[in-house]
C-alpha cells in the first residue's frame, strides 16, 4: 500500500469519529434535535422568570375565610338568599292618637278660617291689581247702569249708581247674604280691580242655583255693568275672565232613565 492511500484512510477514520454525516444520508434528525433543545431552553427561562417574581415578594392569593358556625354548603346559600338588612330590627313608629268628633270639627273649622283669610286680598295685592286700570269715572246722581250676570242656573240683575261703596243683595247687606269671605271676595273682585269699590253703590237681585253659583253670577253682572260705565275697562276685565259666562249646568233627566244618563238595571226575569 502506498503512502497516499494510508493518508486517505486516516482522514476517513478521523471524520467518522467527529460525527460527520456521510454523503447521501438525510440530516433531518439533527435539525429536530436542535429545535427540541431551543424549546427546552425557552421553557427553562420562563420557569426561572416565574420563580424570580415569586421570590421578589408577590403574595399568593388569599384563601377564602372560614365561616363560623355551620360549615355545611347549604348554610351559605340560605344567607345569600336573604335580602339586605333582614337581620336589622324594625324601628317602632308611634301612631298619632285618634281624635274625637269635637276635636276633628275644631281642626276643620280652623283650616276653613285659614283658607278664608288667605283668599281675602291684601292691600298690596289691591294696589298691584289697580296699576294697569284707568282712573274711575265720576258718576252723577241720576246715572244708572244695569246688566245681567249668569253662572250655571243662577241669574243676577245688577244696577250700578253713584254712591260710596254700599252693596245690597236682595235688599240685604252683602255681609249678611254672603257670610263667607270667599264669596264676598268673588263679588267684590271686579270693583277692586277697576278701582270702583268706594265710588259706586251696587244693587243686586239674584235667584236660582246655590250660594257659590249666585256669587259667580253677581261678579259676572257687575263686570258687565262696569263696561257700560267705562268701555275702556273691557280689556282688563276680559283678561281676568270676569266677562266669561260659566255655562255649566246640571243636565236634565230623560224619560225612561233614573237620572240624566243613569239607566235602570236590566232584569232578565
Amino acid at each position: 500500500m502506498s503512502e497516499e492511500e494510508e493518508v486517505e484512510e486516516v482522514d476517513v477514520e478521523i471524520s467518522g469519529e467527529e460525527g460527520e454525516v456521510p454523503a447521501g444520508e438525510e440530516a433531518a434528525p439533527v435539525e429536530e434535535s436542535i429545535e427540541a433543545e431551543a424549546v427546552s431552553d425557552e421553557e427553562g427561562d420562563s420557569a426561572e422568570e416565574v420563580t424570580e417574581t415569586v421570590e421578589e415578594g408577590a403574595e399568593p392569593e388569599a384563601s377564602a375565610p372560614e365561616v363560623e358556625g355551620d360549615s355545611s354548603p347549604d348554610s351559605g346559600k340560605a344567607d345569600s338568599d336573604l335580602p339586605p338588612g333582614a337581620d336589622l330590627e324594625p324601628i317602632p313608629v308611634e301612631q298619632p292618637p285618634e281624635l274625637d268628633a269635637e276635636e276633628r270639627a275644631r281642626l276643620e273649622a280652623e283650616e276653613e278660617e285659614r283658607a278664608e283669610r288667605e283668599a281675602v286680598p291684601s292691600d298690596e295685592d289691591e294696589g298691584s291689581d289697580t296699576e294697569g286700570a284707568p282712573a274711575p269715572v265720576a258718576l252723577k246722581g241720576d246715572d244708572r247702569y244695569t246688566a245681567t250676570g249668569k253662572r250655571k242656573r243662577s241669574v243676577a240683575r245688577v244696577t250700578i249708581l253713584a254712591g260710596k261703596g254700599a252693596i245690597t243683595v236682595n235688599e240685604r247687606a252683602v255681609e249678611e247674604y254672603f257670610p263667607r269671605a270667599r264669596h264676598r271676595t268673588v263679588v267684590n273682585s271686579p270693583l277692586v280691580v277697576t278701582g270702583y269699590e268706594s265710588n259706586v253703590d251696587v244693587r243686586i237681585r239674584v235667584h236660582g242655583g246655590g250660594i257659590s253659583g249666585q256669587a259667580g253670577a253677581v261678579r259676572h253682572g257687575i263686570a258687565r255693568a262696569l263696561t257700560e260705565v267705562d268701555p275702556n275697562l273691557r280689556g282688563e276685565l276680559k283678561r281676568r275672565g270676569f266677562l266669561t259666562r260659566d255655562a255649566r249646568a246640571k243636565e236634565r233627566r230623560k224619560a225612561g232613565l233614573k237620572k240624566a244618563r243613569k239607566r235602570p238595571q236590566f232584569s232578565k226575569r
